[in-house]
């Protein structure tokens, strides 16, 4: 898959989450995937693909602050007071 297939992908991507979060449409990124696919498989194939990638990683992103901010207050809980 060339380089520019992907960025464009990528970028449409990352508007379409924006997008669905904003307007709180579950279906809005697999309409989107639909239309793409009708048009260029390799297309869809690429803007899903990044559309796992950045959830997945936002996803664990969120599980690492969390993790670490519970620590974090474990930590002040437990360390003496001064």
């Amino acid at each position: 898959m060339s380089a520019i297939v992907e960025e464009m992908a990528d970028q449409l991507a990352q508007d379409a989450i924006e997008a669905a979060e904003r307007l709180g449409d579950d279906m809005l990124i697999r309409d989107l995937s639909d239309v793409l696919e009708a048009a260029s498989t390799t297309a869809q194939e690429a803007f899903m693909t990044a559309v796992r990638i950045r959830l997945a990683v936002k996803r664990g992103r969120k599980f690492l602050d969390d993790r670490v901010a519970k620590a974090q207050k474990a930590a002040e809980r437990a360390a003496p007071k001064a």
